[in-house]
């Protein structure tokens, strides 16, 4: 027991990195409360771990006093001075109170506890690996569902794939192998637990860095994600190098590039517009594909009319009003579409103010 006891101690120290003084507190710990249960009794007790031989020893802990009311927890100035004259009232004195079958009880002890703490530094390393992979994507296998999540393997833990982190329609068949991306990671008392999504709008962030080394390496900036998963998104890229085009580098020859992102989406319509900082310019390109007359802005808060062709007025809005909404996340205005026709008659309704007749004036004396 001895041998197994120290040789177990140092592999733990080298191969887990776990504190060989650290495990030696908690096994004296833990041989209190094995002694306590065994043998009733732990109020004045300490135990002692040999590093050399692994061995175990439990001492009584009594102090020295004039009478004794309580012979387990204290021991007679006459009797503590037989021990040692130089003794006095008020002194501690340990006496070894090893049973002898102890050495059964402290092996089962001292198996526990380095297997608990087997257990707690591999979460230790596992979360503190999986931490790092925050915000990341990774590429994982469906192992199995519950009517709450989809268990996704990712080599040293099984992560969780809620409804809500679905791909809506989306069918997860055991052995899938699916990219994933890793938004949170939580140290539980049951260990650590990774939450992982295909929902999220920074999946498709990670992947066109996956697929288009331009991205990854900065040279094209996405700078906003809109994304109803499974059905479509619109991403705002831009390029502050004048030789490169930005739609066109993230489309790739023939749409190859995008075309892959599509594929791992399972067929995600994608939208790439170009951001420009002149808001009106940007909201244009938003609603891609229709074409826009003018943008009218609200100077009281961040909303606008888009006046589009009439003939273009349901391509513009989209289906469901999918086209304009997503349009509105993307560029953070509140987007109103307004057919041209419709506009011009609100134009010629709209009474028209002293400063604006003082401007006709000028402009037809000019």
């Amino acid at each position: 027991m001895n041998k197994e006891m120290l040789g177990a101690l140092d592999a733990l120290e080298t191969e887990k990195g776990i504190s060989k003084a650290i495990v030696i507190e908690a096994l004296e710990a833990a041989m209190i409360s094995a002694y306590k249960r065994h043998y009733g009794q732990a109020q004045n007790v300490e135990v002692e771990f040999d590093e050399k031989k692994g061995d175990v020893h439990i001492f009584s802990v009594k102090e020295v006093t004039e009478e004794v009311m309580d012979s387990q927890l204290e021991v007679s100035l006459e009797e503590a001075t037989k021990i040692n004259p130089a003794y006095e009232i008020g002194d501690t004195i340990r006496f070894e109170v090893t049973p002898k079958d102890f050495g059964r009880i402290a092996a089962q002890t001292a198996k526990q506890v380095i297997l608990q703490r087997v257990r707690e530094a591999e979460r230790s390393i596992i979360y503190n690996e999986f931490s790092e992979y925050e915000n990341e994507i990774m590429q994982g296998i469906v192992e199995r569902q519950d009517s709450r999540y989809i268990y996704v393997n990712l080599g040293k833990i099984e992560a969780v794939l809620s409804k809500h982190d679905q791909i809506p329609n989306e069918i997860y068949q055991p052995f899938d192998r699916i990219k994933v991306y890793i938004h949170k990671v939580e140290n539980t008392s049951k260990g650590p637990q990774v939450y992982v999504s295909r929902s999220h709008p920074d999946l498709l962030k990670r992947l066109f860095e996956q697929e288009i080394p331009e991205v990854y390496d900065g040279e094209v900036e996405i700078v906003s994600i809109a994304r109803e998963a499974g059905d479509r998104a619109k991403v705002a890229v831009k390029s502050d190098n004048p030789d490169i085009d930005p739609v066109g580098t993230c489309v790739g020859p023939k749409g190859q590039r995008v075309q892959a992102i599509v594929n791992e989406l399972k067929g995600e319509n994608m939208d790439i517009v170009e951001w420009n900082e002149d808001p009106a310019i940007f909201i244009s390109n938003a609603l891609n594909p229709a074409q826009v007359v003018d943008v009218v802005f609200d100077e009281t808060q961040r909303a606008c009319t888009v006046v589009v062709p009439d003939f273009q007025l349901s391509l513009a809005i989209g289906k469901r009003g999918q086209n304009a909404r997503l349009a509105a996340k993307l560029t953070g205005f509140k987007i109103d579409i307004k057919p041209e026709s419709e506009w011009e008659a609100l134009k010629v309704e709209a009474p028209v103010t002293e400063a604006e007749e003082i401007e006709e004036v000028e402009e037809t004396e000019e």
